[in-house]
This record gives C-alpha cells, structure tokens and sequence, in this order.
C-alpha cells in the first residue's frame, strides 16, 4: 500500500528533494510552499508523477494558511503517513547591536511556531505509527556554538526541537513518532555552495533514519547518519 506523505518548504533545496526521493520509491507526496505558482521543479514532477504529486499552498507561519491547507486536505488525501516539517527561514546579516525584532520573530514564527501549529492541525488526518519529521540544525545546538551568528535562526531551531520533545508525548499514544533531524552542512540556497555534503546524500540519510526509527526514539535529536546531537 502506498504511503502517504506531506513535506513543508518543498520548492527548493532538501525539501525538494525530499519530495523526489518519496517519489521515486513509490509514496504519494503533497507538496506544500508560498507560491506553488513560481515552483517550476515541483510542477515539473507533478507532470513526470501524474497523480501521485499535489502542490498546495501554504505559509506555515500564517494561521489562515494553516486552516486553508486543512481545509483541502482531504480532497487529496485521506491520511498522511509521514509529515515532513522542513519549511525553514534564515536571515542573513545578523549583527550584534543592530538586530531586528521583526526578523527575530518572523524566526520564531516560521522555525518553530508553524511547525508545532501545523502539525497540532494535522494530528486527525496522522495515521497512527505515523513519523513526523521535523528538520533542525546543528545550529540549534547550545553545547556547541561557539560564535554570535544567526541568532534568530539559532533560537528558532532551538525552539523547533522543544516543540519536537512537546509533540513526541502528545502523541506517544498513537505511537507515531516525531523527531528533530539534523540534515547535516548540505549544498543548497541556505547551506551554500561550500557546504559539506549533496541535498541527494542528505535526504537519502534522513529517509533512512525515519524509516528506522521506532517509537523509543521519538522525541530525540539525531543527524542524518542517525547519530546523536548535543542539545
């Protein structure tokens, strides 16, 4: 039977490859992002996937966008198996003395609010044992920073994985699993073109990982090789 699976910020870097790669091995996807209109590589795979590749709208950060997303839901799906929370913002420039409250919260809001929020919202239509996939950093990690950078992107993600800790006891009695992924340093738009390993390398560890994970390890913090990162 196919599974079902929905994946958040799915226009570009690892989350489209994400959607690629759950394609490939048979999953239906929907596939969700701000402006499906301007995602050329996603509606170039809904036409190489007939059927098996919807692209909706959704902002994670925005309630309205939330409740429209569960609202059109069950017009193309009945379930999800696998909810990927991938949908991530950073904003670069950051510096000590001239930071921004607005981008600080947009951080919060979009890193780790829609997250927790969207994922409350789609807890009906999770099947029980399903996995929820929510991708952190390593720069979430407050053992091991060592420099003022990213702050917004920092503390969001460190809230993200929180919110994970949160959603991995409200929903341990359905037995669905829910984990904070680190992808690793990956060569896309946010990673950079000197970052360590492919978005293709990355999400075929990830997979692995979810796929591997039962419900003694829901809500832990693990990278992409499955090993164990410092809160």
């Amino acid at each position: 039977m196919a599974r079902h699976a929905l994946v958040t910020g799915a226009n570009r870097g690892i989350g489209l490859e994400c959607v690629r790669q759950l394609l490939a091995r048979g999953d239906r996807v929907v596939a969700t992002c701000r402006h499906p209109g301007k995602a050329t590589a996603l509606n170039t795979l809904a036409g190489e996937y007939p059927g098996r590749l919807r692209v909706l709208p959704l902002d994670v950060a925005v309630e309205k966008s939330r409740a429209e997303l569960v609202r059109e839901l069950p017009l193309v799906c009945e379930r999800l198996d696998l909810l990927v929370n991938n949908a991530g913002v950073l904003h670069s420039g950051e510096r000590f003395g001239h930071l921004s409250q607005a981008l600080l919260e947009d951080s919060l809001r979009v890193n780790a609010l829609g997250p927790l929020l969207l994922t409350e919202a789609l807890a009906p239509v999770l099947a029980d044992g399903a996995r929820v996939a929510n991708i952190s950093s390593m720069m979430s990690s407050l053992a091991t920073r060592s420099e003022f950078r990213s702050p917004g992107y920092c503390m969001g993600k460190a809230a993200q994985n929180m919110a994970t800790v949160q959603l991995a006891h409200a929903l341990r009695p359905r037995s669905i699993v829910v984990l904070a992924l680190c992808p690793g340093w990956v060569q896309t738009d946010m990673g950079g073109p000197g970052a360590q390993i492919t978005a293709t390398q990355s999400v075929e560890g990830l997979l692995r990982v979810i796929d591997a994970a039962g419900i003694e390890d829901s809500g832990r913090f693990i990278d992409w090789r499955g090993e164990a990162m410092a809160w």
